[in-house]
């Protein structure tokens, strides 16, 4: 087929380096504009588009689409097949939706209809799923509404962190795109409506989804540690200033109050809901550098029974 590609970041280059090995001609890469990042703030091209430029493709990185004529014009000239749709972080008009004669599929990272939204690996990890998955699906005008077209499910294992079930779906959903352009072109597959009643929503993050809630249970708390990395992560305050907690962990122990610090043999504890508790292995105090918990607890004259979080 002939192919526009949309995406941005590293999760979508799988799928390019796919479609391209499988034969298929990506006439344009549509990505976001280079951004600046790091404390110098230098500009730096997302992942895609360093991809397209190995491969001499063409690309575009238009700030806006809805009413952009100038590009309306070029996509149409284009004629493509399909338009792939995968973490471009765009929402895609109608002219784009109604121009190649397959759509524009996007491969989304869960299994619908479960976790549409700009976040949906960060919020299974924090809910806890012990499986999550793949789903190429037809956009329609609505958020991750559109009929499905495949899925592939794969576990969660108890300790992976959103970081490794982002790589891990971005190699199954690469594949996964092939075997749906394939499908397509053979008229093989059929496209599959939503029950909407099962829909979950997974907004965007934000800062404050990484401070710590202590009413929650110590293994609520650690699935949303798992699923915030590497941002928002989890942090807390103590004495006022914020502490980031690094790493963490349930542990069996007798019961401690809500947030409240309990040391024990140069180990840093803390009280969690119905009755859990939680350690803080590594931490970083505002201002100071990632630590152990054994260290951290050396430096600074903390005293059993005082509060985080205040």
């Amino acid at each position: 087929m002939k192919l526009v590609f949309c995406g941005t970041p590293q999760f979508a280059v799988p799928t390019l380096e796919a479609v391209i090995a499988a034969g298929h001609q990506v006439a344009l890469v549509l990505t976001q504009p280079d951004r600046p990042v790091g404390r110098d703030q230098q500009l730096q091209a997302p992942p895609v588009k360093q991809t397209a430029l190995a491969h001499r493709i063409p690309i575009l990185q238009p700030e806006k689409i809805k009413n952009n004529a100038d590009l309306r014009v070029e996509l149409g000239a284009i004629a493509p097949d399909a338009i792939l749709v995968v973490a471009y972080g765009r929402i895609i008009p109608q002219w784009m939706l109604d121009l190649p004669r397959f759509g524009n599929i996007n491969l989304h990272g869960s299994l619908l209809p479960k976790y549409r939204g700009a976040a949906p690996i960060q919020w299974a990890v924090a809910n806890g799923e012990t499986v999550t998955g793949v789903t190429t699906m037809r956009l329609d005008a609505g958020l991750d509404t559109g009929p499905m077209l495949l899925a592939q499910a794969i576990p969660i294992g108890e300790e992976e962190t959103a970081v490794e079930v982002y790589e891990n779906l971005a190699e199954v959903g690469a594949p996964l795109m092939v075997e749906t352009l394939r499908r397509l072109e053979a008229n093989e597959v059929f496209p599959e409506q939503q029950n909407h009643s099962f829909a979950t929503h997974a907004p965007i993050l934000t800062r404050d989804d990484g401070r710590i809630d202590f009413t929650r249970t110590a293994r609520e708390t650690h699935n949303r540690w798992r699923g915030f990395q590497p941002w928002p992560g989890a942090f807390t305050t103590l004495r006022g200033k914020k502490l980031i907690a690094h790493r963490l962990h349930p542990v069996e122990h007798t019961e401690i109050a809500p947030g409240i610090l309990h040391l024990h043999e140069g180990r840093l504890l803390v009280g969690c809901g119905q009755g859990t508790v939680i350690e803080f292995d590594e931490v970083q105090p505002e201002g100071k550098r990632r630590m152990s918990a054994a260290e951290f607890l050396r430096g600074y004259q903390l005293n059993a029974g005082e509060r985080l979080g205040d």
